[in-house]
C-alpha cells in the first residue's frame, strides 16, 4: 500500500471515530503542512501511520480544547507534533498568542507528552534533515506494537544512544555515557541483540567485537 491509498484510509477512519466540533475541527484543520509531514518525513521513515493520531485533542491548563496536529502513541510515551510555519506561528502573532502558544507547550510536557516543533520551511527544502532528527528521536520506541514494554529503561537508553551516533556505539562509550559498569553494559547489550535491536560487529580478524550496530525495525502490522 502506498501512501496515498494509506492516508485516505487513515483520515477516513479518524473522521469516522468523531462527531460534532472534533469532527469539524479534523475536517477544517488538517491541512497541508501536516500532510506534508506525513508525506515527505513519517511515511518514508515508518512506512505506515500506526498509532498516529490528527488534530488530537487535549485540555490545556484551563480546561479549554487544544488541538495537536499529531499525537503519536506506541504504547505508554506520547509525542505531539506541531508543523510551525514561520508567518502564523512567529510572524503574524501577537504577544498574547506567542505567550499562549510557549505556555501550551510547557504544559503538554507537563501532562506526559515529549513536543516536538515541525518547520515548515524544512519539510519544503531539506526533509532529509527532519527525517534523521526524527529517526534519532524515536527510534528507542519502535519495532513493533508492544516495542515500549519490550525494552527496559536502560536498554532504551542504550539505543537512543547508539541511534545519535550514527547507529554505531562501543561498550566503552556506552559505560562512560551512563555511568555504569562494563559487566551491566554487555550484558544489556547481549540482550538487545536478543531481541533484534542491536548486532555486534566483529573487528576484520572476526575474533573479538569492539562496536555493535542498531538494527532498524519499522513496524507495519496495521494503520492505526
Amino acid at each position: 500500500m502506498g501512501f496515498q491509498e494509506a492516508y485516505s484510509t487513515w483520515i477516513k477512519y479518524h473522521i469516522g471515530r468523531r462527531k460534532g466540533e472534533r469532527r469539524d475541527r479534523l475536517e477544517r484543520g488538517h491541512g497541508h503542512g501536516e500532510r506534508m509531514f506525513l508525506e515527505q518525513v513519517w511515511w518514508p521513515l515508518m512506512g505506515s501511520l500506526q498509532n498516529l493520531h490528527p488534530e488530537y485533542e487535549v485540555a490545556d491548563w484551563r480546561g479549554r480544547p487544544y488541538y495537536v496536529d499529531l499525537v503519536w502513541k506506541p504504547g505508554q510515551v506520547k509525542f505531539a507534533f506541531e508543523v510551525k510555519g514561520y508567518g502564523p506561528h512567529v510572524q503574524n502573532m501577537d504577544r498574547t498568542r506567542y505567550r499562549q502558544e510557549l505556555n501550551r507547550e510547557t504544559f503538554l510536557q507537563i501532562a506526559g507528552y515529549r513536543v516536538v516543533s515541525i518547520p515548515y520551511d524544512d519539510l519544503e527544502g531539506s526533509p532529509q534533515l527532519t527525517i534523521s532528527l526524527i529517526r534519532s528521536l524515536v527510534a528507542p520506541f519502535i519495532g513493533g506494537i508492544n516495542a515500549v514494554g519490550q525494552f527496559t529503561r536502560l536498554e532504551r537508553e542504550m539505543i537512543r544512544l547508539a541511534v545519535s551516533r550514527d547507529g554505531m556505539i562501543r561498550p566503552v562509550d556506552l559505560g562512560k555515557e551512563l555511568g555504569i559498569n562494563l559487566r551491566t553494559v554487555r550484558n544489556t547489550l547481549q540482550a538487545l541483540c536478543a531481541k533484534g535491536r542491536l548486532r555486534p560487529v566483529p573487528t576484520k580478524s572476526g575474533s573479538r567485537v569492539y562496536r555493535y550496530e542498531v538494527i532498524y525495525s519499522f513496524s507495519d502490522d496495521q494503520l492505526w
